[in-house]
């Protein structure tokens, strides 16, 4: 047991795949009945922690996505009815005012 507190988490997974399929949990002294189920409560409680963490980082991720999306399709949007405006004679000054775009981006045009 003493081998567990120096692996990493990540070779904790087949030790304990294999030992569900091997050990008698009722032929181990009562010493090593509760050290088993300490590093078993361990192991679970590591795995829910890390899909809880895994689950919001995906969700946050997605989350600013999404706003980085909508900004990109909002600006593209603008630049989009700016060119329109400026086809159909529209002042430099009313393009700004009307799409909130800078005098540089609608010169650009």
């Amino acid at each position: 047991m003493e081998a567990l507190d120096r692996m990493t988490f990540k070779a904790y997974k087949p030790i304990f795949e294999k030992l569900e399929k091997i050990v008698d949990i009722s032929a181990l002294s009562k010493e090593d009945r509760l050290r088993y189920d300490r590093s078993i409560r361990n192991y679970r409680d590591t795995l829910a922690t890390l899909s809880f963490a895994e689950q919001k980082g995906l969700n946050k991720g997605l989350e600013k996505g999404m706003e980085k999306g909508l900004s990109k399709g909002r600006k593209e949007e603008k630049i989009e009815i700016a060119r329109n405006m400026k086809a159909k004679g529209f002042t430099t000054e009313n393009i700004v005012e009307i799409t909130g775009l800078s005098e540089k981006e609608v010169e650009k045009l």
